[in-house]
């Protein structure tokens, strides 16, 4: 996936706008160089000054081993996608884990039942974000609030929402038509703006099937097709429905 370094550019400033890491804080790097979000895990503290914490290689997959470099390093940030933020919770005591000022989740549908575990045994803040390599890494995010998604309620159902879109970036849920649907109606999800990455690196079928001419805005706009579906809440945020060709 061919990304411009203007889309992580701005992925990295919004992100820094959002959650003001500052200089003394600390960020665990653990996720493999292979994977998208060792981009911002690497480069988000070191346009900031902050501590860039890197895990020994294949410590990703040891929770005590987190957990020991976040107490002994007093990390301030880590990042988890959802099955190994409840394994964490299932082998470690996260209380004990208090310099943490935020967890960051993507890479899977974070169930409500977890955010309350976790919310319950931390002071943390929990982030949910959400978007595709094809889109430098994330495009939306939504913090946790316990209080918004009490077990069994109907915001809590299609679990934590993605959330709202980050700087210069669309967030769309239309139709087969590419109509945009209504809240509470479900549709397939497409991004546009400035994160959209180029297309696939020598595969121009692939990137014109995926990375389609936008039926709104400007001359030339496009849009990435991420084949997932979701559909828009009342307040504004988006949730996350599965994959539309489960």
């Amino acid at each position: 996936v061919v990304v411009t370094h203007a889309a992580i550019v701005n992925r990295l400033a919004w992100m820094q706008h959002a959650y003001g890491l500052e200089p003394g804080e600390r960020v665990l790097q653990k996720t493999p160089s292979s994977f998208d979000v060792s981009v911002w895990e690497f480069f988000w503290p070191l346009i900031t000054g902050a501590t860039l914490v890197v895990v020994r290689p294949e410590g990703h997959k040891d929770p005590d081993h987190l957990a020991g470099l976040i107490r002994r390093h007093s990390v301030t940030t880590v990042h988890f996608v959802p099955s190994m933020l409840e394994a964490f919770l299932a082998a470690t005591d996260v209380t004990a884990c208090r310099s943490l000022r935020r967890v960051i989740c993507s890479g899977e549908a974070l169930p409500t039942a977890l955010a309350e575990r976790f919310a319950a045994a931390s002071t943390a803040e929990l982030h949910n974000l959400y978007g595709p390599t094809e889109a430098a890494v994330d495009v939306t995010s939504h913090r946790f609030d316990p209080a918004d998604a009490a077990t069994g309620s109907p915001a809590a159902s299609a679990g934590v929402p993605i959330g709202r879109p980050v700087w210069n970036t669309g967030v769309h849920v239309l139709d087969a038509a590419l109509r945009p649907v209504p809240p509470g109606v479900t549709g397939e999800l497409y991004l546009s703006g400035v994160q959209l990455a180029r297309g696939y690196l020598g595969r121009p079928g692939l990137t014109a099937e995926r990375f389609t001419a936008a039926p709104f805005g400007p001359p030339g706009a496009r849009m990435y097709r991420t084949g997932d579906l979701a559909r828009w809440r009342a307040d504004g945020a988006v949730e996350f429905l599965g994959r539309a060709d489960d």
